[in-house]
């Protein structure tokens, strides 16, 4: 036996000696391994804790699952650069990447609306399911690239809210005249075709805009985002649902070359963080937005009233999206390309989402 166990011992100890050895020949590569620092500029200011947080979840989550191999330094829009010139800085490789919807930047490709969200079109989990289980992320990454970008989609701050108002709104033809803060693209043109006039404001002036009166309505995201920018105390009727940004979904772009010169295990850990983010974000801001809500309507209780947008508005609102939609879908050949992809998937998902979801919501929960 002790024999037996000397030898144990001796075998044991050589082989430690060989393992200790290989660690130490190899540990200059272990040590030579590239760590890589990216900038990433968003088009948020702090304020906007969902948004911006979501950002620096994404450099966490690179960071910790890298073991620090792996920086992504964040900034807000304004610090480094303004806002919408992200997605013209990680182009170009200026910096490495940005954080923004999509839409921000339809002028440059029609298709980009329809990959943050469209009017009357799916709720997130549409959204999230075209990109992965669809072909969605293969078309938006087709559009990128002729912007030498990669995109991931981020998460969704949806479904959002139609809007505060001065005034009630009882018909369509209630929207004529007023002069409401929308963001860019199809809800604004939307809007224009009901008589209203759309105004771009930035979230930091959205405040001061309506409470001048220099916009008679606003629109922007949710009960959290809308009272982080003291919204609720400018306007008295606050109407839901947010037809026109009912699946907003956020997007991570990343500079085409430095995504391309990562270790493969980078590129996944980015894309596999982007997708883990999508969930932190959605979840964080449902919760929020439930306990703003909750605060409307007991601490703002006669000051803030919630209401739905009458049906027959909805209705007309959505006559209006169908002619617009299909207007913008053919401006570009990518833009009619993307639309049919996405029109076919929405009357895929669509019927099941009314059969799951819609009689519970309608009647159960109420």
């Amino acid at each position: 036996m002790v024999r037996h166990r000397r030898r144990f011992f001796t075998t044991a100890g050589g082989a430690m000696a060989a393992v200790a050895a290989a660690g130490i020949s190899n540990a200059p590569n272990v040590i030579a391994q590239p760590k890589v620092q990216w900038r990433m500029s968003t088009a948020w200011t702090p304020a906007l804790d969902v948004l911006q947080g979501a950002a620096q979840r994404l450099a966490k989550v690179v960071e910790e699952t890298s073991g620090g191999r792996f920086r992504i330094e964040v900034f807000p829009g304004g610090q480094i650069m303004q806002p919408f010139a992200c997605f013209d800085a990680t182009s170009q490789g200026t910096i490495e990447a940005f954080m923004g919807p999509a839409s921000y930047w339809m002028d440059k490709e029609p298709a980009l609306e329809w990959f943050s969200t469209i009017p009357f079109g799916m709720n997130p989990e549409g959204m999230a399911a075209w990109y992965h289980q669809g072909d969605g992320l293969n078309l938006w990454e087709e559009a990128f690239a002729a912007f030498n970008l990669v995109p991931r989609p981020g998460p969704a701050n949806a479904p959002q809210m139609a809007g505060w108002f001065r005034k009630k709104i009882i018909t369509i033809g209630d929207y004529r005249g007023l002069k409401m803060r929308i963001g860019v693209g199809l809800g604004g043109k939307i809007v224009a075709k009901a008589g209203a006039t759309p105004v771009l404001t930035p979230a930091d002036a959205i405040f001061a805009a309506l409470e001048r009166g220099v916009i008679d309505c606003a629109e922007w995201v949710g009960p959290h985002d809308d009272m982080k920018l003291g919204l609720h105390k400018t306007a008295r009727y606050y109407y839901y649902p947010g037809w026109h940004e009912p699946g907003t979904t956020q997007g991570f772009g990343f500079n085409k070359k430095a995504y391309e010169a990562l270790p493969v295990d980078l590129r996944r850990t980015l894309d596999h963080a982007a997708a883990a983010v999508q969930v932190y974000g959605l979840t964080d801001f449902h919760v929020k937005n439930a306990i703003a809500l909750e605060r409307l309507k007991t601490e703002f209780k006669g000051k803030v009233e919630v209401l739905p947008l009458p049906v027959p508005v909805l209705r007309d609102l959505n006559k209006l999206a169908t002619e617009v939609v299909r207007e913008e879908s053919e401006k570009s050949p990518m833009a009619k390309k993307v639309h049919a992809s996405y029109t076919r998937f929405q009357a895929l998902v669509g019927p099941w989402d009314h059969v799951a979801e819609g009689a519970y919501h309608q009647l159960v929960a109420v």
